[in-house]
């Protein structure tokens, strides 16, 4: 082993003297197998290989997800290297997500990364999923502004609901965070009570396009200033909705698109409100967001209000480095390559992790 780490070091500064750094990231945290190839920064592949065996349960299956990703690694990262169109021999180092996430998915991931590491005697970088969402900001992308330091991140997705201050690349703040379910666990759970397929939050989305946003009024919960809860507002839509229903049951069909306008407007009433606390306590303006819900089109349109009537400076990411993939978990691996940031080999999946480890 004291041989391997040798064999790093010395290729660690020949990466460095030649400055040609190919990351390979591997994501595999849920239900998405992807691999990236990232040289010095720039995204050379991004392949994503879905699971749609889990839309029939109405949401992620572990079992299934974990066997999918074993099915999956090889060729997509096959895919990854053949679209970047290098030779494996090529790579300066492995990056992989080690957690958060569901533990048999990210043993996929992380012993594939680590067998590979191995066999090619290149460096094995691990990487924390929610940080590499907040990080994905950093993919050096042209016409993409990057974020300034220190700046405020709001991350949402369907596991996490945070308000992380980022003071530098890998240190972080959680100023807030959900006291029960994620934002976008409430997009999906209001999508099904509404009888739309899985994954819902996207239609909610869709349909929200065409309806009137204060059609229907949803009481906001009562929580801290910086802090989430989207429990009570799932119970308040299942309540309404079979109110409505009872009284007419035709009522979801013939108001589909009002009741998703108005689900959306105080699911984002909510996240700005809280935003607009967190700058007024921290005097931070420039604001992120990142996490699969980051790609809901009403949130975009908000912070680009914001920026226009508060003064904010606001980035949003490519809707491509929205959801899971491994282009974010790449450039993190890029970051943590350049300041000799490497992982043991022993290293394990961590099924919990919080955005500050």
């Amino acid at each position: 082993m004291n041989r391997y780490f040798c064999t790093l070091k010395k290729q660690f500064y020949y990466f460095l003297k030649t400055k040609d750094i190919y990351i390979l990231g591997i994501e595999s945290s849920c239900d998405d197998t992807s691999a990236s190839v990232i040289y010095n920064g720039k995204v050379l592949s991004n392949v994503v290989a879905n699971q749609e065996v889990h839309a029939k349960y109405g949401g992620v299956v572990p079992e299934l997800a974990s066997r999918a990703h074993q099915q999956n690694i090889v060729p997509v990262i096959q895919q990854a290297l053949q679209q970047a169109k290098i030779d494996k021999k090529q790579l300066s180092a492995i990056a992989f997500t080690r957690g958060p996430g569901l533990m048999g998915s990210l043993l996929v991931g992380t012993s594939f990364a680590k067998s590979l590491a191995l066999g090619l005697q290149i460096p094995l970088i691990d990487v924390n999923h929610m940080q590499a969402h907040i990080l994905a900001h950093f993919i050096d992308e042209e016409h993409h502004k990057k974020p300034t330091f220190p700046f405020i991140c709001l991350t949402i997705s369907g596991g996490h609901t945070q308000i992380v201050k980022v003071t530098n690349y890998f240190e972080m703040e959680i100023l807030g965070e959900t006291i029960d379910d994620a934002v976008g666990e409430a997009f999906d759970k209001s999508a099904k009570i509404l009888g739309l397929p899985y994954p819902g939050g996207p239609l909610i989305d869709k349909y929200a396009q065409e309806g009137n946003p204060k059609a229907f009024q949803f009481t906001k919960p009562k929580v801290g200033d910086l802090d989430f809860s989207f429990s009570g507002l799932k119970t308040a839509i299942l309540y309404f909705i079979q109110k409505k229903v009872k009284e007419s049951p035709n009522f979801i069909k013939e108001n589909l698109v009002d009741i998703c306008a108005s689900i959306q407007f105080i699911i984002v009433e909510i996240l700005m409100d809280k935003l607009k606390n967190a700058v007024q306590q921290t005097g931070i303006k420039q604001i992120a967001i990142a996490g699969g819900v980051s790609a809901n089109s009403e949130i975009r349109k908000r912070l680009h209000l914001a920026e226009k009537h508060w003064g904010w400076t606001t980035y949003v990411p490519k809707f491509e480095y929205t959801t899971d993939n491994a282009a974010m978990i790449a450039i993190v691996g890029y970051l943590k390559f350049i300041e000799g940031d490497f992982s043991d080999i022993s290293i394990t999946a961590k099924a919990r992790l919080k955005v500050t480890e």
